[in-house]
């Protein structure tokens, strides 16, 4: 999973930068406020989440971590995929977020485009508990691990289901655990290769 990534601003548009990193130009999906922040030529470092689909890969860039972990969270509302997700925290900020949610100030959030009454009125019931006033209290964080996020990724780049990688990188970790043995030291090539063998014993 590419979590984060520093290199030096190539092309800005409303919705997108183009980061060149290491000789490669890596297009990152933004929001408009993140855009205007940037300029040519310069520096920059991104907090990112990879959104992995069957026929794409696509990035999403953020300032902080506080906006790149609310972009993940709000994403766990059933309808919100991440292009809707992206547009909230454009219209809102992580505070603004927050306040809304615990206050269920549905006219704040359907004020954002693609969301609407029904979204805003979903958002505030899923999230409701996970999320407070962000003014003093840290985000929900749901990451996990980075390994196990990269392995997540290859799995569903391979064909499974990302619940058929979790049930398959749990029992890999349970077997490895009985053996006294910690995941996290394994390779990612290693732990690839074991969690295969895994899957395709409980698929068959």
């Amino acid at each position: 999973m590419i979590s984060l990534l520093t290199g030096t601003v190539r092309s800005i548009a409303t919705d997108r930068l183009i980061v060149e990193v290491g000789g490669f130009g890596v297009s990152v999906l933004v929001n408009p406020q993140t855009s205007a922040q940037m300029t040519l030529g310069s520096q920059v470092q991104l907090f990112t989440s990879l959104v992995v689909r069957e026929d794409s890969l696509t990035l999403f860039g953020f300032i902080n971590d506080e906006s790149r972990s609310l972009f993940e969270l709000v994403q766990t509302v059933s309808g919100i995929g991440p292009k809707v997700a992206l547009s909230i925290l454009g219209a809102l900020t992580p505070e603004d977020l927050g306040r809304a949610i615990s206050q269920e100030d549905i006219g704040a959030i359907e004020k954002v485009p693609g969301i609407g009454r029904k979204g805003a009125q979903r958002l505030i019931l899923e999230l409701k508990g996970k999320l407070s006033d962000l003014s003093s209290v840290h985000p929900y964080k749901g990451h996990q691990p980075a390994w196990r996020e990269q392995l997540t990724s290859a799995l569903v780049s391979l064909g499974f289901s990302p619940k058929e990688s979790d049930g398959a990188i749990s029992q890999v970790v349970s077997t490895l655990q009985a053996d006294g043995t910690d995941a996290a030291q394994l390779d990612l090539s290693e732990l690839l290769k074991l969690t295969l063998a895994s899957g395709k014993s409980a698929r068959g």
